[in-house]
């Protein structure tokens, strides 16, 4: 069992979730149980399933959260890409939340390098 605090991929991927929570309290209210929600529960997810990882007895289970987080964490990048296509987002706003998001996933993958040797 891991801290999952100590981990900077979590820190990161913990303050993207408040990121993506401030940019989309300004999107449009019927997007309310659509894209607002979509982004938020995948960006979530990211952190979320690193700390269930690290709650495991081994590193293969921690392992397979990361992929799962991983997971999340492309389609977070997608939504991204979305809501700046729709006007949700404005350039600055998506080029940092696409660095943002970039950064992690280098990170998941790294991290799960490391774990597999």
């Amino acid at each position: 069992m891991q801290n999952y605090k100590k981990l900077v991929v979590w820190q990161k991927s913990h303050e993207l979730v408040k990121a993506i929570y401030r940019a989309t309290s300004k999107f449009p209210k019927e997007e309310l149980f659509g894209l607002t929600s979509q982004i938020r529960r995948a960006a979530v997810s990211v952190p979320t399933n690193i700390v269930e990882g690290c709650g495991r007895g081994s590193n293969a289970e921690l392992s397979r959260f990361l992929y799962i987080s991983c997971g999340s964490a492309f389609e977070v990048e997608y939504l991204i890409f979305l809501c700046f296509e729709l006007g949700y987002i404005n350039q600055k706003q998506f080029e940092t939340l696409d660095k943002e998001i970039n950064d992690v996933k280098k990170m998941l993958f790294s991290l799960i390098d490391k774990i597999k040797k």
